[in-house]
């Protein structure tokens, strides 16, 4: 296997292994135990905790923080620390995840005495049901017994992924059966692309000093240079007697009016009428989205026809949001 031909076919047929073992995992699930496994979660009154060695332990790890991050408090704990005084994070009322798929890890043997003591529930994550954890387990998650996709049958693979995906489908059944909602997850996610996509505009005026430039309808022309001058955002509203926007002049709205009669003209005569806005409970994903798709750099957030802030796109790019 030498060529990038025979490089790429063998790689081709790893990914076919690992397609051909979630087949397998998808028909193996069972109605009752998946349920189970839901309920327990649902019904714990302390954390759940995710125990796991080698790989299973990494795929543990994420999934203790996909737990945490859609609604159940969770944690990962190591089998081989917790012999050494971490198994006091086991509390009663908790509920311990444990995988391994050939369930004789030797590290979580210390780890199930102790929660079988505690009487703690344990939901396995196994591919083999008479196993010593699927024996100690309070319910077996059932993976099936498939070939690993490295040539030796040694480097966990396709069970690792089949791991996975069982465990990201738990994940998401209780996500579902708890009602977690977008809104649940932004409060979660503050940081990154994502937690400010989830954020909403009222979220973003609330941690910015947004400026809201604004002039009166029946503003000059100078007055209108100076407003867009002074507020550096490239643009500003135009507003009616009761305060209502009723326009906005930009930078481009100036340079094509440009001409010897610029400054005989009003703010109105210039303006854009009617320009998009947004509210305060749109996500700033979305308003982002807007922007690129109409390919705007500014729009006035908008409550009962009042502007109370611009966003724009340049402060939207120095704070990450873009």
């Amino acid at each position: 296997m030498n060529t990038p031909t025979e490089i790429a076919e063998f790689a081709r047929n790893i990914v076919r292994q690992e397609r051909d073992a979630l087949s397998s995992l998808l028909e193996s699930i069972d109605t009752n135990t998946i349920s189970q496994a839901v309920e327990i979660i649902m019904k714990s009154e302390g954390y759940l905790i995710v125990a796991g060695v080698g790989k299973s332990g990494h795929v543990g790890q994420k999934l203790a923080a996909s737990f945490a991050s859609t609604g159940t408090p969770a944690f990962f704990m190591h089998p081989t620390e917790a012999s050494h005084g971490d198994l006091g994070m086991i509390a009663k009322g908790s509920t311990l995840l444990a995988l391994s798929n050939s369930g004789e890890s030797r590290e979580l043997v210390d780890v199930l005495d102790y929660a079988k003591k505690e009487k703690v529930k344990v939901i396995a994550l196994t591919s083999r049901p008479n196993s010593t954890l699927a024996k100690a387990a309070t319910v077996t998650l059932l993976l099936p017994q498939v070939a690993e996709a490295c040539p030796n049958g040694l480097a966990p693979t396709t069970s690792t992924t089949n791991t996975l995906a069982m465990g990201d489908a738990l994940v998401v059944s209780v996500m579902q059966k708890r009602g977690f909602t977008t809104e649940d997850f932004g409060r979660r996610h503050p940081g990154g692309k994502l937690g400010l996509r989830l954020q909403k505009v009222s979220d973003w005026m609330d941690r910015t000093k947004a400026g809201n430039p604004l002039i009166d309808q029946n503003a000059d022309m100078t007055e209108t240079v100076l407003a867009i001058t002074e507020g550096g955002l490239g643009c500003v509203g135009i507003t009616d007697e009761n305060g209502g926007l009723i326009g906005i002049v930009t930078d481009g709205d100036l340079r094509r009016a440009m001409g010897p009669n610029l400054f005989e003209m009003s703010a109105t005569d210039i303006m854009t009428p009617g320009p998009f806005t947004v509210s305060k409970e749109q996500r700033m994903g979305t308003v982002v989205d807007e922007f690129t798709a109409r390919r705007i750099g500014n729009a006035f957030v908008v409550q009962d026809g009042k502007p109370l802030a611009l966003v724009d796109l340049k402060s939207l790019l120095a704070a990450g949001y873009v």
